[in-house]
């Protein structure tokens, strides 16, 4: 797959056109001066199409939660241990 690099002014100005070579398949990173800081890339067919439905109760059983999950926590935890 190849990429395009371009600055943060080049993606601004020419997003429409980032978009197409997305949309054919190719990469484009953008910098800011050299720094690359983020890669664009085409979602795959799977995820962009997804209608496949949730279906409610699926995991039931299978997770499960302490009943202490919300209990305050100790204040040597916060504080730190004073044993040393």
């Amino acid at each position: 797959m190849t990429a395009k690099t371009v600055t943060i002014e080049e993606a601004q100005t020419h997003l429409s056109d980032l978009l197409i070579l997305i949309s054919e398949g190719k990469e484009v990173i953008i910098a800011k001066g050299k720094v690359p800081i983020a890669k664009l890339i085409p979602l795959s067919q799977a995820s962009a199409h997804n209608t496949q439905a949730r279906i409610f109760g699926e995991y039931k059983d299978q997770i499960w939660m302490s009943d202490d999950f919300d209990a305050p926590l100790p204040d040597d935890f916060w504080l730190g241990s004073s044993a040393t």
